[in-house]
């Protein structure tokens, strides 16, 4: 299984902002140095992340964006289910595919057990989990900063 970009930037602006004092505003530029990632592709992120609840986005001069949510409140797995487009592993998963086996293949029925495997053990971890060595991620998103 392999995530898409979209959702592997996604969890990463989230466990940023997850470092950062809620009460400080975080822009994209800030982002893009520290991740070196596109500000054109970091703004339709975080206006998903904004439309799916799990940021807050101020507009204006000052605004920026925070977390909207608590880390705890924000399950890995639900946010992959969010940011993926889709999860067809092969073509058979698709309703119109070209293969000629698929009514008897049982690799689809394989390959979606796996799929729920994957998923249930990111449902297992929330964005606390993942950022809770917040002063060593603090410490490398300031060194990645330092070097623009």
């Amino acid at each position: 299984m392999r995530l898409t970009s979209y959702s592997d930037y996604s969890i990463r602006v989230l466990i940023y902002l997850a470092t950062q004092n809620n009460d400080k505003l975080t822009n994209i530029k800030e982002i893009s140095e520290v991740y070196d990632i596109s500000k054109n592709h970091l703004m339709k992120i975080v206006h998903n992340l904004g439309k799916t609840g799990y940021i807050e986005t101020i507009r204006g001069r000052n605004g920026g964006f925070r977390l909207a949510k608590a880390p705890t409140e924000i399950n890995i797995g639900e946010v992959v289910r969010r940011t993926e487009e889709d999860f067809y592993l092969v073509e058979c998963y698709k309703d119109h595919n070209n293969c000629v086996i698929s009514p008897v293949c049982s690799l689809k029925f394989i390959l979606n057990t796996a799929l729920d495997a994957f998923l249930q053990v990111l449902d297992q971890y929330t964005l606390a989990d993942i950022a809770e060595n917040k002063v060593m991620l603090k410490a490398y998103f300031q060194s990645a900063q330092k070097e623009q």
